[in-house]
């Protein structure tokens, strides 16, 4: 058999990798959009490297865009296999891909209008018209496809082929992909990790171990960092928002996933709520998504761990508490721009590369009362790594802002396993391992994270190329 990478490949988005079996069977493990700065962007997310039409079988990890954003444009160009996932994925892949659709269509409306305005006064300009990659039909037509299934069972997908999902606690329905191979002169065990998540954190139980595996494709995000630990976390999270909000009546604007970051922030804060240690502040989630997707975490409680089942016998709501509010409607978002008033303010999207996000940051960014508060990775070259890493001024709708909010950063509200959290989510391998793939990190983190692998007992670990191929 072999293995092509063909995304997330010394990157962090646009996950997929293809299985090709000696008969020519092919399974393809995510379909992920590549996202933030990367260098032909555009080239890599309009094409594939692989004919859609002739892969046989999809399997998500899990319902992030950067691992399921391209599932929808995979069935336009003629993919008609099953779509295997868990429950809780289907449900949010159903969502996330639309919002994505819409997205897009508006992003590329605004740009044929900004491209039509350039020729009326330059006819020989030679902007080309963009199109969508999908639409939200498209979208439809993939969900028809989905077929979910249940954690820590053993499913026949194919004459030889078996499937189970390990729970990765990463976001909502995340999983490791178990493949078991005996079709024809393929014998083998594959342990696909999808992104790891980490002990010991709100909502979601906590990582499972991948089965015992010959071959290990595994994520590497953090593979050069370690996180603040939990106590340290939770004071500094309080300090961040009184300093800001009571003492300097400024702003607390957090960029945040829709799926798994806001929820965690959000129970977060109602946990402190109910210990009467937040102060009188509002509390404002501003993404349409994010509302969406916290209606799905409450349809999916078989996902909660145990001490969200024991929070829920004292609070039947997790996820809202009396000084919170979800906004719905544009006016509304645009009204929390104009106030004064302090207030804690998430939104969408993490990497403030899309989404209402980017508004609340170009209005408040260039007042010093206010906070920009981090909860998790963002591309480099993203508005959101490019604020991380220390800029003091940012283009943003086409203004150039002076940086003078405070800037900060808690990794610990990740969902991403650090260093330490992932080897001890691999320890199980170490004794069948055969051959080890890094994906899902920067090529800057992958030779440190493969390093501190073989200095912790792993061998023969590769750092494959975006459309490398593989024998096994």
């Amino acid at each position: 058999m072999k293995i092509q990478f063909c995304g997330a490949a010394q990157e962090v988005t646009g996950s997929s990798h293809l299985i090709t079996l000696d008969d020519g069977y092919k399974i393809l493990l995510d379909c992920g959009l590549f996202q933030g700065d990367i260098v032909n962007i555009d080239a890599l997310n309009n094409s594939f490297i692989f004919n859609p039409k002739e892969i046989d079988m999809l399997i998500l990890s899990h319902a992030h865009i950067d691992h399921c954003g391209r599932v929808p444009m995979l069935v336009k160009h003629g993919f008609k296999g099953k779509i295997i996932s868990t429950h809780a994925t289907r449900d949010l892949a159903a969502i996330m891909m639309m919002d994505t659709a819409h997205i897009m269509e508006r992003d590329v409306q605004y740009y044929n209008e900004r491209l039509g305005d350039k020729k009326k006064k330059n006819p020989a300009y030679k902007g080309v018209k963009r199109e969508v990659l999908y639409n939200a039909q498209d979208v439809v037509n993939a969900v028809d496809l989905f077929i979910s299934i249940s954690y820590d069972q053993l499913n026949k997908i194919e004459d030889g082929i078996h499937v189970l999902f390990t729970d990765t606690g990463h976001i909502l329905g995340s999983a490791s992909v178990n493949l078991r191979i005996k079709r024809g002169t393929d014998d083998l065990r594959l342990g696909f990790s999808g992104d790891i998540g980490r002990p010991n954190r709100p909502i979601l139980k906590d990582p499972h171990p991948m089965l015992p595996s010959d071959i290990i494709i595994t994520e590497s995000t953090y593979g050069d960092k370690l996180h603040l630990e939990k106590p340290d976390e939770t004071q500094r999270f309080l300090n961040i928002i009184s300093e800001t909000c009571v003492k300097q009546k400024g702003k607390v604007i957090i960029p945040a996933f829709s799926v798994g970051r806001t929820q965690e922030i959000v129970h977060k804060l109602d946990q402190l709520v109910h210990e009467n240690k937040l102060p009188k502040i509002k509390v404002y989630v501003d993404s349409p998504l994010s509302v969406n997707a916290t209606e799905i975490f409450r349809a999916h409680p078989e996902c909660f761990d145990y001490e969200l089942h024991q929070y829920l016998l004292k609070n039947e709501d997790p996820f809202g508490f009396n000084s919170l509010r979800y906004i719905h409607d544009v006016s509304e978002s645009k009204a929390l721009n104009e106030s004064k008033e302090p207030a804690v303010i998430i939104s969408a999207s993490g990497m403030m590369n899309a989404g209402r996000i980017k508004h609340h940051v170009a209005n408040n960014i260039e007042n010093a009362r206010n906070t920009i508060l981090f909860v998790g990775y963002c591309s480099p070259e993203t508005p959101g790594g490019i604020l991380r890493n220390g800029a003091k001024q940012i283009k943003m709708f086409g203004e150039l802002k002076q940086v003078k909010a405070r800037i900060e950063i808690l990794d610990s509200f990740s969902a991403h396993g650090d260093q330490n959290e992932m080897l001890d989510f691999l320890s199980n391998q170490k004794n069948t391992a055969q051959q080890i793939f890094l994906v899902h990190g920067e090529a800057k983190v992958m030779p440190v994270y493969r390093e501190f692998l073989m200095d912790n007992g792993f061998n023969n670990i590769n750092m494959p190329k975006i459309g490398e191929e593989v024998r096994i």
